[in-house]
This record gives C-alpha cells, sequence and structure tokens, in this order.
C-alpha cells in the first residue's frame, strides 16, 4: 500500500479480499559480515518494530500469499522459503482492545479510526514463515505506512509488537534444527564460496564453535559441497579455493537417510 487511497481501500474493503481472522509473519534472515540478521519494519506512530507480513487473499494458497508478501517486501521472488509454526496462542493475540488501540494508531496517518468490531481489529492467527536470503540483493520497497526498516542482529533483536519475538525464536530454532538436513547455506552464500565462509556461516547459525578440518572432511564426505577449479585471490601469497554446493548430491544424500553431524 502506497498512498493514502490504497490504505483507505483495504481498511474499509479489504476483508472482500483478504481472509479474516488468518495472516502471515515472515521472518527474513540474512547473512552478512559474519552476523545474521532479520529484517524489521516500524509502523507509523508507533516505537516497537515488527516483523513484515501481511494478509491472504482468498484465491491464493498460503505458500502463494507468503511468495507474493516476500517478493513485495524485498524484491526478491526465487527464495528459500519455509513453513515452520502457526500461532494464536499468546495473549497479544486474544486482546481485542489491545489489538485496536495498535491499529489505530497506525492508520491514524490517514485518519482512521477503527471500532472494536472491525475486521482488523478482531483475532487472527499468524502462519510463520522464514526466507533465507541474499542480504546484497534485498531491496527493500517504501510502504506508506512503514516509516523505518532495518537489519537487526539475531543477537540484538528488541522487544517486538505482538508475539513476534516469539516467532523469531520459533523460526532460529527450526533453522539450526533443518541447517543439518537441507542445503539452506546455499542460500545465504554467495554461488562461490571459500571453505571459512561457509564453515562460519554454520558456526554463526548454530551458535557454536567447529574444528575447521573436520568441518571441511564431513561437508567433502558427504558430497554436499564440492572444490572447483577456481580460487580467490585476497592478497599476496594468499588464493584459496572455491567451493559451490552441490544441491543433487545434498538431496541425494537427504533421500537415503544422511545427515550433518558436527
Amino acid at each position: 500500500m502506497n498512498t493514502a487511497e490504497e490504505v483507505h481501500d483495504f481498511v474499509n474493503k479489504g476483508h472482500e479480499q483478504y481472509l479474516p481472522h488468518l495472516s502471515i509473519d515472515c521472518v527474513i534472515f540474512g547473512y552478512h559480515e559474519r552476523q545474521l540478521k532479520i529484517l524489521l519494519i516500524q509502523h507509523h506512530g508507533h516505537e516497537e518494530w515488527m516483523l513484515p507480513g501481511g494478509f491472504i487473499q482468498r484465491h491464493e494458497t498460503l505458500t502463494e500469499a507468503a511468495y507474493r508478501i516476500l517478493a513485495y517486501k524485498t524484491g526478491i521472488s526465487d527464495l528459500f522459503l519455509q513453513q515452520f509454526y502457526t500461532f494464536g496462542d499468546s495473549a497479544a493475540r486474544l486482546n481485542r482492545i489491545a489489538i485496536q488501540q495498535i491499529h489505530n494508531k497506525t492508520y491514524a496517518k490517514v485518519g482512521v479510526t477503527l471500532d472494536e468490531n472491525h475486521w482488523l481489529a478482531e483475532r487472527t492467527l499468524s502462519i510463520g514463515y522464514y526466507a533465507l536470503v541474499d542480504y546484497s540483493n534485498v531491496v527493500v520497497r517504501p510502504e506508506f505506512l512503514v516509516d523505518e526498516y532495518a537489519w537487526r542482529d539475531i543477537s540484538d533483536i528488541p522487544a517486538l509488537q505482538y508475539d513476534h519475538n516469539e516467532i523469531i525464536d520459533k523460526a532460529l530454532l527450526t533453522l539450526r534444527a533443518q541447517l543439518y538436513q537441507q542445503p539452506i547455506g546455499s542460500n545465504l552464500l554467495p554461488e562461490k564460496f571459500t571453505l571459512p565462509e561457509v564453515h562460519d556461516l554454520y558456526e554463526t547459525i548454530l551458535g557454536r564453535r567447529f574444528d575447521r578440518r573436520n568441518f571441511r572432511k564431513k561437508l567433502l564426505a558427504l558430497g554436499l559441497i564440492r572444490q572447483l577449479n577456481e580460487q580467490r585471490k585476497i592478497g599476496p601469497h594468499r588464493s584459496p579455493n572455491l567451493y559451490e554446493f552441490d544441491l543433487d548430491n545434498y538431496h541425494r544424500a537427504l533421500n537415503e537417510g544422511a545427515a550433518l553431524v558436527l
């Protein structure tokens, strides 16, 4: 929504196009300078930050809605996307008065006031999706009601609106578990990378240290990465070998029951 007219139309007629009571919240992970970051937004009139998200159109599947929302927010259409949980038990989602007040702060910019029976003020369940993006490729699209966007390190997430801190915690737990079973690293690193880069990525996500030599042996033994006949020149007498993920072998290893044990 980029204009006041679009906001008014959404508030007044949105329930005709979107499913009431059901939304999608997106935990967008990006990796940059050995930090795992999450994209947050700040709506007009609020000090608290929150996750980007949106409602599901009546003709869409959940996954179609998630891809549409993420493409709109980040400018990326081809990304790793995973549904991980449904949220609806928190007190923040049951307190309709508080929800009404939050929305009224947001929509005050266009002179809209919601009553307690408005479709946006009713209890809404949230489908959580996490996405993995190349940090350098994200181009955040300006929105009329969003004052600011920011990438925040996972160790520096402030208190967020609704239950969004809980959503992030659950997304991070899921990401860490699936890192052993899916080619997640291929979505956060460049197509070609050095061994120290993939080693640092796994350490950053999992929050623990690994022996570099054993880590390399395990990745190569499972066929998850392959060495290229290329090097990256990074200084005098420093030209490390480049590698890439072998996605065919990665999926084959998964189908045969193999998993990365670090």
